[in-house]
């Protein structure tokens, strides 16, 4: 028997999916990528694989010539999946478990390679049989509508997803249509036969979700230098700082995607990463994909035209994020210290664009600042860890449990140090160049920064602080209320009072 069609009783490993059923009984056949799993293996291996060995693209691009169904068994014997965290379709499982109490087989049918589907077979203890490509043979569309006839002359009803599963629709008695782009379930229906659909939650909003729009925020910092260099009443200047600010958000969101999907294995098994839109299935790889190359080419684009300096300074970002997200982000203090620099980068990309002169006190400031609010996040990983009984190194990370007070103590000095930074900024330069209108407003910062700093260290020694302190930040009202005073006072120091007011 081939080892793409195998009966439960096939394989005596496996444990016993349940009663069994009639002969008579028409199966319940269920389709795996995108239908029972909220993903694609044949991705999921592919980036397994690549994670750990970035040359075996050239690997890959050999197996290619040799068709799909090879192309996915060398995969299927290379990736390392953790099977029992890819992220199943809750809703879908519900009625499987439903019909499989009433005694009916359950059958697993997929065009992924069958060492994935029998891994699978084992996650789910509810299929009686599993039908699969073999290397040799791609299960897909028209091929499986016509093994799966054979086997079930009887007749099926089948689950799937995708405008392939047209060709099993047609053939079956009942059409399942679960989470599919509306244009496939419309076709689906039109077939005319019983349907029944498992709708998916929109996803526009996970991709939303996934470039982490709120970040942005952060790259605010590009308008800095526009302000403190004294060009705010300079519309040119503005349009430079919009352009840097946009290449910077478009190549963030990109990094980001890249980042989730780097990161997936340990996301997964993470108590909140779980719920990411790659992690959690509700946006599909292939959709984070496309938005990745999308964004990482436009931001460029828009670096390239905003002027060479401000490429070069938002080249230097990507090459550093993407450091970060194969390497640094497991070397404990190099990776906070790496996420400091950049947001240090950042202010870099506002001075390149605007063509203001450098300041190293305001760089060295910022450098501080950032460092200690990426301790702030770690501590909390580590403190979140604790309270969910996890001891030992932190997923995906190269932080111990016992860390937390010696990541406590860099996060706040580092925090101190950037106030005194700034202190010894004011005294140094702000005053000595006649660009600013009203610099006495910048001394309400020193203030602003011990306030900010110590509720993010207070909140985070409590565990009371989201993982993230911008998401945090852009969340919490005190720190609102702050931002709104520092953003009050920089309009100040920039344009001076308004005339009514003196």
């Amino acid at each position: 028997m081939a080892i793409a069609n195998l009966r439960r009783a096939d394989l005596p490993e496996l444990t016993p999916a349940g009663t069994g059923g009639a002969a008579d009984t028409v199966p319940l056949v269920i389709d795996l990528d995108g239908t029972l799993l909220r993903t694609d293996l044949l991705l999921e291996g592919v980036v397994s694989i690549l994670r750990r060995n970035l040359l075996m693209v050239f690997a890959m691009l050999l197996w290619l010539p040799r068709g799909r169904a090879y192309f996915k068994r060398q995969v299927a014997e290379r990736a390392e999946l953790d099977i029992a965290t890819l992220p199943a379709n809750t809703a879908l499982l519900g009625r499987i478990d439903a019909e499989r109490a009433t005694g009916r087989p359950i059958v697993l049918a997929t065009a992924a390679d069958a060492l994935m589907a029998l891994r699978v077979m084992q996650r789910f203890a509810v299929f009686d049989r599993v039908v699969a490509s073999d290397g040799v043979r791609n299960l897909k569309g028209a091929a499986k509508a016509e093994q799966l006839a054979a086997l079930f002359p009887q007749g099926f009803d089948y689950a799937g997803n995708a405008a392939c599963d047209l060709a099993v629709w047609a053939r079956a008695r009942r059409v399942l249509v679960v989470e599919a782009p509306a244009r496939v379930a419309r076709a689906a229906n039109a077939l005319g036969k019983p349907s029944e659909s498992f709708p998916a939650a929109s996803r526009l909003r996970a991709l939303l979700k996934g470039l982490r729009l709120h970040q942005w925020a952060k790259n605010g910092l590009v308008f800095v230098p526009l302000v403190l260099g004294g060009r705010a009443g300079e519309a040119a200047a503005w349009g430079a700082a919009l352009a840097a600010f946009l290449a910077l958000g478009l190549v963030a969101s990109g990094s980001y995607l890249l980042n989730d999907l780097l990161d997936l294995p340990h996301d997964r098994a993470h108590w909140s990463k779980r719920e990411r839109p790659l992690a959690s299935g509700r946006l599909p790889l292939v959709h984070g994909l496309i938005a990745l190359g999308l964004g990482l080419l436009g931001g460029l684009a828009v670096a390239a035209a905003a002027g060479p300096a401000v490429l070069v300074g938002v080249l230097a970002y990507l090459a550093l994020t993407l450091t970060y997200s194969a390497w640094i982000k497991r070397v404990p203090m190099l990776d906070a210290l790496t996420l400091g620099s950049l947001f240090t980068l950042r202010l870099a990309v506002g001075v390149a664009a605007v063509a203001v002169a450098w300041s190293p006190w305001l760089l060295t400031f910022s450098m501080f600042l950032f460092t200690s609010l990426s301790f702030a996040k770690r501590h909390t990983e580590l403190r979140g860890a604790a309270k969910r009984g996890q001891s030992g190194r932190l997923s995906g990370r190269g932080y111990q449990s016992a860390d937390e007070p010696v990541v406590m103590a860099f996060g706040i000095a580092a925090g101190l140090a950037s106030v005194v930074i700034f202190i010894l900024y004011l005294a140094n330069e702000a005053f000595r160049h006649a660009v600013l209108a009203a610099p006495l407003a910048l001394w309400s910062f020193p203030l602003i920064l011990v306030l900010f700093m110590g509720r993010v260290w207070l909140l985070a020694g409590r565990g009371e602080m989201h993982d993230d302190p911008v998401a945090f930040a852009v969340k919490d009202r005190p720190s609102l209320g702050l931002g709104a005073v520092a953003g009050l006072a920089f309009g100040i120091a920039a344009f001076g009072l308004p005339g009514w007011i003196l």
